[in-house]
């Protein structure tokens, strides 16, 4: 049996669902990087990384090129950018409402 679209879905849902595979998702949106300048941007440990990129690839959000030793990653999904910029949008419209919320509250 097959999975199903939705359950396809999910499994790109959740391999975006953690904030070190956000920002690398973030990072990948402006070009290929190597797992070394992965790791740096990150800030996390070399294993660590490679065990979120691991599912970024197994979700098929990320690629990689092998050029000698070196691993390179890019997005495979750069739609994936515009969701994340309506998530952006969301942060805003729920930060201006707690904004407006703070100034009631202090008058």
């Amino acid at each position: 049996m097959t999975e199903s679209v939705y359950e396809q879905k999910a499994i790109i849902y959740k391999a975006l669902a953690h904030p070190i595979r956000v920002q690398i998702v973030e990072l990948l949106a402006k070009g290929e990087k190597s797992v070394s300048e992965i790791v740096l941007e990150v800030g996390a440990k070399e294993s660590n990384t490679s065990r979120h990129l691991a599912v970024l690839r197994a979700a098929g959000v990320v690629g990689t090129r092998k050029d000698g030793l070196e691993v390179f990653y890019n997005l495979r999904l750069p739609c994936i950018v515009n969701m994340f910029s309506c998530v952006n949008e969301a942060l805003l419209k729920k930060a201006e409402y707690h904004r407006k919320i703070a100034l009631r509250v202090s008058r």
